[in-house]
């Protein structure tokens, strides 16, 4: 029997998560994981599990992580979406998917190497310009392209940064994992109306964020 193809792979991924039909199960059976992750973890690729990505701790979320974000997120076409913390640029693919037509994703990323990776495999798979990666300290969100109408972040942050908050839409929300180094909880904040409000959601584990505007973690 020959093995299966990357595309029989994604499907059978996507099945497994038993995710409803919509525009996020779309994303993630049109996305190939296997592009955005380094050479010698592309078996792994559709496993549910982290992928590391080579550089530092920096690794690929999880399939079921990154289906519970999106669904948290609720990113839609139009939107303009920040992901802070962009690694090699599967999420920021999948949120293209989400915010087209009319939307853009700009994701933020410190580790040079990885925005070359990301800029490199986007542009491959025809996401430029719908998506645009920056080199910099997500720590203080991407002010230059603010407002925005979601900001997810992909590390963990001790609590939802001020940086952040302004560069929101007043309709927006931040997706983030907020916590010590050792467990966070995902949350979403929303500040529509002028009244802050809190979502928690379940517990998760990530890599501490890092930037000038971190507190410590």
């Amino acid at each position: 029997m020959s093995p299966p193809t990357s595309a029989e792979e994604r499907h059978a991924m996507v099945e497994a998560l038993h995710l409803p039909r919509g525009a996020i199960e779309r994303a993630m059976r049109t996305v190939p994981r296997e592009a955005f992750v380094p050479e010698e973890a592309r078996s792994i690729a559709y496993e549910d599990a982290p992928v590391p990505l080579g550089t530092g701790e920096s690794t690929a979320w999880a399939p079921h992580m990154v289906a519970i974000l999106l669904t948290t997120l609720d990113p839609q076409p139009g939107e303009r979406i920040l992901e802070v913390g962009g690694g090699m640029g599967y999420l920021a693919a999948l949120l293209a998917e989400l915010v087209t037509p009319g939307g853009q994703v700009h994701a933020i990323e410190l580790e040079p190497a990885l925005v070359a990776e990301a800029r490199r495999r986007l542009a491959a798979l025809g996401y430029a310009p719908s998506v645009v990666v920056h080199a910099g300290d997500g720590s203080v969100g991407l002010p230059a392209e603010a407002p925005f109408d979601g900001i997810v972040v992909s590390c963990a942050t001790p609590e939802i940064l001020g940086a952040w908050k302004d560069q929101l839409t007043p309709r927006g929300r931040i997706v983030a994992p907020v916590g010590t180094a050792r467990e966070q909880q995902l949350v979403r904040y929303r500040n529509e109306g002028g009244t802050p409000t809190i979502e928690r959601g379940p517990r998760v584990r990530f890599v501490p964020l890092r930037g000038r505007s971190t507190p410590h973690i």
